[in-house]
């Protein structure tokens, strides 16, 4: 929006300057182009009129001479003069070609007449000669007063429709200059209301948006198609409704988990004595009594419940209140070597050692270049002793398990660990990182609990999924940590 808002303006400043400089030429065509020429027109046709009385009043003056009301000889000259005058301006002026020769043969014709003007002025000879130098100039006058007739006469038709043009092209430039002054506003508004309906439908959205969450729908989602910065605000609203879920869902399962922690303190301390106390009985009558076979493993059966439910309660305590991570620099193959000598031991039959009760290859593919993290290795045995368990056990009796470390994005080091066993139900997937579930008979279901809360705390996170092969591949991401940094509790 802010791109389109300055895109616009610009196009409106140089809208707006182009209209300007045209307004500027306009205005300077018609004060200096077109009103200049209808005056120069003017000016010509009064020139040429003013030219015509002149040789008019010579005219006059020569038929007057040697009369009763012949003017005086000053006066006469005057006017021969001022005749010549106007003759010369009317030659200086700019003509096209065609009038300019006319011009310049009328010229000729002016000067040879102002010759025979002075001849008559001046001659002194008999009445005869005089009459005849006098008809002669009179003569010549009068074809010099036809062809300016003619002249002017070309110019009258000629003139009206130039100065006609001039005015319809003044009107043209005014017409125009009204249409910007029309358009001009009604293209603001335009542009105006473009940007305001699209910035007031972008923030109704949005507003409507955080009044949906505001009541408590953290699951609303802007699905407007909106533009612009106003898209990458809905993108970040939506991250941010997500992440509020999500705190939501971790603060439940930390109010869940206090309420279990206090149960697990309640009951370690109201059901672990006293279960000690029965064990030990068990024991004791289990040794001194003399008990038949069946009845000896009836009371072996009660020991490994009371167990059971001993191991049930240490669970619920270590996912309640798990240990704070105790930071090293460690070298995640050095973890795992031992987890994978331990995992193939557990293999043996209780009965004979020499005898594997599955048969499973445990591959590794472990990068050389993997760098120490800081973490608690005790935690982190846990957690990957926990998960290979979990992997022989979903594998039936041959198979494989392949432990591959690698570098991750974003300076993280990466640990997966995968089966070709069974896989996992997708229904019961969302499902297995949550408390007291479990696909085992015999199982507590806080085991992967308990590792997904343990990587957590390590700032890192857990992740499954199904091998398009068989079997399923757990993913561990933890964070390459510096010494002065340590895993939130």
């Amino acid at each position: 929006m802010k791109k389109k808002i300055y895109i616009g303006l610009v196009l409106l400043i140089l809208s707006f300057l182009a209209g300007g400089l045209y307004i500027g030429a306009s205005m300077r065509d018609v004060t200096d182009i077109k009103l200049e020429s209808i005056i120069t027109l003017h000016r010509v046709a009064f020139l040429r009129e003013n030219l015509l009385n002149r040789i008019v009043v010579v005219q006059g003056d020569l038929l007057l001479r040697d009369t009763p009301h012949a003017r005086s000889l000053d006066t006469f000259v005057n006017h021969v003069e001022e005749m010549h005058e106007s003759a010369h301006i009317c030659l200086t002026c700019h003509h096209v070609d065609p009038v300019k020769a006319k011009i310049t043969h009328f010229y000729e014709n002016i000067h040879l007449y102002e010759k025979k003007l002075s001849r008559v002025i001046t001659m002194r000879a008999s009445s005869e000669r005089m009459r005849q130098e006098k008809e002669s100039a009179f003569d010549l006058g009068r074809s010099v007063l036809d062809e300016v007739d003619s002249i002017v006469i070309a110019s009258a038709h000629k003139t009206p429709g130039r100065i006609l043009q001039a005015r319809q092209d003044i009107n043209k430039t005014m017409r125009f200059l009204y249409a910007l002054m029309v358009i001009g506003p009604i293209v603001l508004i335009l542009t105006a209301f473009y940007f305001f309906k699209n910035y007031t439908r972008s923030v109704t959205v949005l507003t409507a948006a955080t009044r949906k969450i505001q009541a408590g729908e953290l699951s609303y989602r802007i699905t407007n198609s909106l533009k612009d910065e106003f898209w990458e605000l809905a993108t970040s609203f939506n991250d941010m409704a997500k992440s509020l879920k999500e705190q939501q869902r971790k603060i439940k399962l930390a109010e869940r988990l206090a309420a279990v922690g206090e149960i697990s303190a309640g009951l370690a301390h109201e059901v672990k004595n006293p279960l000690a106390g029965i064990k030990v009985s068990i024991e004791v009558l289990k040794s001194e009594l003399d008990l038949k076979q069946e009845d000896k493993e009836i009371f072996l059966r009660i020991i490994n419940e009371i167990n059971r439910i001993e191991t049930l309660l240490k669970n619920m305590l270590n996912y309640a209140r798990p240990s704070r991570p105790q930071p090293d620099l460690v070298d995640i193959h050095e973890i795992l070597e031992p987890i994978i000598k331990t995992s193939k031991f557990s293999l043996r039959s209780p009965n004979d050692k020499s005898v594997y009760t599955k048969e499973i290859d445990f591959v590794r593919d472990f990068d050389p270049d993997l760098p120490k993290i800081y973490a608690d290795p005790g935690q982190l045995l846990q957690v990957f002793l926990n998960l290979i368990l979990n992997g022989i056990d979903a594998i039936a009796g041959k198979g494989t398990i392949t432990i591959k470390t690698a570098r991750g994005p974003d300076d993280t080091v990466r640990v997966m660990i995968s089966d070709n066993g069974k896989g996992i139900n997708p229904e019961q997937a969302k499902l297995l990182f949550a408390p007291f579930f479990s696909t085992k008979s015999k199982g507590t279901g806080l085991g992967l609990a308990i590792s997904k809360r343990l990587i957590e705390q390590h700032n890192g996170a857990i992740s499954v999924a199904n091998n398009k092969e068989g079997g399923a591949t757990f993913v561990i991401t933890l964070p390459e940590k510096h010494e002065n940094q340590e895993p939130e509790s």
